[in-house]
């Protein structure tokens, strides 16, 4: 099963408070409870896949600013 984690991120980076990001990575939290046991390995290798590739884009995205920054 393919998990869309960039639904949840999206979702948490547009909410309106913490309060809001709360409830949804609590859905994250329910749904991670919800598999049978054999599935959480892959949910859990997919989310770190996820983290780490937006994560090396983060710190791409980072580092184009800094350098365009240090160049004015």
């Amino acid at each position: 099963m393919q998990y869309d984690f960039r639904k949840f991120h999206y979702r948490s980076i547009n909410a309106a408070n913490d309060a809001e990001r709360a409830a949804i990575n609590q859905e994250l939290k329910d749904l991670y409870a919800s598999l049978p046991e054999n599935e959480k390995d892959e949910f859990n290798r997919q989310l770190q896949a996820f983290l780490a590739k937006e994560m090396g884009r983060i710190k791409s995205d980072y580092e184009s600013v800094k350098g365009g920054l240090n160049e004015n």
